[in-house]
């Protein structure tokens, strides 16, 4: 049995098959999974219900199995500041590089062959999509 709480099978495989720089999605209930993204992804739905899961609720689970090493976020309009970026930085802490990006070149980034997995929620907040850079498993003697 697994001691993990992530206990999904297919996101396991994907996350198993990624490596260092490869990219995970978790993407809010309005981005097109079918029409931006890399074929070669892995695609996973949990968008049962607008809601359900949401954004934050799939990157708790995420990071208890993979280190983070980035976040990216889609730019908002200048007017417009998502509470959710915030929560994001706080589950992230000072661990990970935090970064934000013009729409189109966040979905060219998106598209590229180190996204490995996208999962869609049923995150309602706009402006939610949060791209997550994995970074190394350093072994206790390393300082680096």
């Amino acid at each position: 049995m697994l001691k993990t709480k992530l206990i999904h099978p297919q996101i396991l495989e994907a996350l198993a098959s990624s490596g260092h720089f490869s990219q995970v999605l978790i993407a809010d209930g309005n981005f097109p999974v079918a029409t931006c993204s890399n074929p070669l992804s892995k695609k996973v739905f949990l968008n049962l219900a607008p809601g359900v899961l949401n954004c934050t609720q799939v990157l708790a689970a995420l990071m208890d199995v993979i280190v983070i090493q980035e976040a990216t976020v889609m730019t908002p309009p200048e007017n417009f500041k998502p509470d959710i970026h915030d929560e994001y930085r706080t589950m992230l802490g000072a661990g990970a590089a935090w970064s934000d990006m013009e729409r189109w070149a966040f979905y060219d980034k998106i598209k590229s062959p180190n996204t490995s997995l996208i999962i869609a929620t049923g995150e309602q907040r706009r402006f939610a999509n949060l791209l997550l850079t994995i970074g190394v498993v350093k072994l206790a003697e390393e300082s680096f």
